[in-house]
């Protein structure tokens, strides 16, 4: 066999194993039977853990919204400088659950990204500087709400200012964008999407609900996932559109009164498998 049949050959193969293990991968998140708890009519959290999902352990947490049956479910909460708990937005709101929302100055505190609640700006999306203004990818798609629909927006690469323009009251940019019109979105490779990290991100799916999502990980008994895995994951749970979430420490998901702080993932502050390790963020998604 000459040195380009062996390669062709070689590449067949490789194509076919990445093929059979996304499949199997597929199967395992489509057939899961998730341990369910309704939380109110039309408002589901299901939990699950997988032995080899993406060939690693994965702890995996979401709430499912039935949209059909609660037109609207959630407000955004946000800070103009300095940091909250996820929990602590969630208990001022008296809210029945919440997931951290998007990217922060670590600093000093406020959203990094355009935050707008009830048409009142709390934060402005901060541009990287140069000639021309430019966005971070993590700020290429925007959750926006009314009292009638919630949709996920993706931005314009054109216009450096598209999330102002937003006519919606309730804005929250973030990204990256995951899943549009039920295709996956492009994403760059690079560290921050290729590496495996504690993940949280927000769908509206084919079947008319809204999924909050946590994925934990830096743990042997949760690993985290890259954001490409993250896609397959929403599209897998018949996502239509998906936007990333700030991620990584900040990954937290709250629902009322479960456990002793009712946060109900695994957030990695204090470096321990348990539900401790909480960072205080700029912003959060609270289901009402």
């Amino acid at each position: 066999m000459n040195r380009f049949a062996y390669a062709i050959v070689l590449l067949s193969t490789c194509i076919f194993q990445f093929s059979f293990a996304q499949e199997s991968d597929s199967l395992l998140v489509s057939n899961k039977q998730w341990k369910e708890k309704q939380l109110k009519p039309g408002i589901i959290w299901k939990q699950g853990h997988f032995d080899n999902l993406f060939k690693a352990e994965q702890e995996i947490n979401f709430i499912e919204i039935d949209l059909q049956k609660i037109k609207q479910p959630i407000r955004l909460a946000g800070l103009q400088t300095g940091f909250k708990n996820t929990t602590t937005f969630a208990s001022e709101a008296n809210a029945l659950a919440a997931i951290n929302g998007a990217f922060f100055n670590t600093k000093t505190g406020g959203g990094t990204t355009l935050v707008r609640i009830n048409k009142q700006l709390i934060n402005e999306t901060v541009l990287k500087e140069g000639k021309s203004p430019k966005r971070s990818f993590r700020s290429n798609a925007a959750l926006a709400f009314d009292t009638k629909k919630i949709v996920i927006i993706k931005g314009d690469d054109r216009d450096s200012t598209w999330d102002k323009k937003i006519k919606m009251p309730n804005v929250m940019t973030c990204g990256p964008l995951l899943l549009h019109k039920s295709h996956r979105a492009y994403l760059d490779s690079n560290a921050f999407n290729n590496n495996r990290h504690p993940r949280s991100a927000i769908a509206l799916t084919t079947e008319h609900k809204l999924i909050l999502i946590t994925v934990d990980g830096r743990n042997a008994q949760a690993y985290g996932m890259s954001l490409i895995e993250l896609s397959n994951v929403m599209k897998w749970l018949k996502g239509k559109d998906a936007l990333n979430l700030d991620g990584g420490g900040s990954t937290t998901l709250y629902i009322k009164d479960e456990g002793k702080n009712g946060i109900v993932n695994y957030p990695t502050d204090n470096k321990l498998f348990d539900h401790e390790g909480e960072r205080a963020v700029a912003n959060a998604i609270l289901v009402l």
